[in-house]
């Protein structure tokens, strides 16, 4: 069951999996951060090859296990949301590619729909749920 559609932003943090920040993986401290935000979600993917401005490829085949593989950290909110946590992600990035792209959000749910409300599939302002907020009530995905 389609409990929201609309518009959004994605934010992708390209790192390397070795990369830290004092002492804890880089891609973990920006999950956290966005947990702390109130965003709605992120998730960290590990490539199996890749390479970055080094130019040096890195790949998990079997005789270099212990290279340093490429990570994508992806977080997707709306548009505003997305960018204030902009400045809290270059804090952290030294090295790294970060790229915006507007999205569109379908998300599945078992939440029946409300039926007042001006956004679509019967959400509130701006096809947000007026029942999903973040940590100071304020409204997230």
């Amino acid at each position: 069951m389609t409990s929201y559609t609309g518009r959004a932003l994605r934010l992708t943090v390209h790192v390397g999996e070795n990369d830290t920040w004092h002492h804890r993986p880089l891609y973990s401290e920006i999950v956290h951060r966005a947990h702390a935000a109130g965003l709605a979600g992120a998730s960290v993917f590990r490539g199996i090859e890749g390479f970055g401005a080094s130019s040096r490829i890195h790949t998990s085949r079997l005789l270099s296990l212990s290279e340093d593989l490429p990570v994508a950290v992806v977080v997707v909110d709306a548009e505003e949301r997305v960018r204030a946590f902009l400045p809290q992600v270059g804090e952290v990035v030294g090295e790294g590619l970060m790229t915006l792209e507007e999205c569109e959000i379908v998300r599945y749910g078992s939440r029946a729909h409300r039926s007042e409300g001006t956004g679509p599939q019967g959400t509130g302002p701006e096809g947000i749920d007026p029942e999903d907020t973040g940590p100071e009530g304020e409204k997230s995905l």
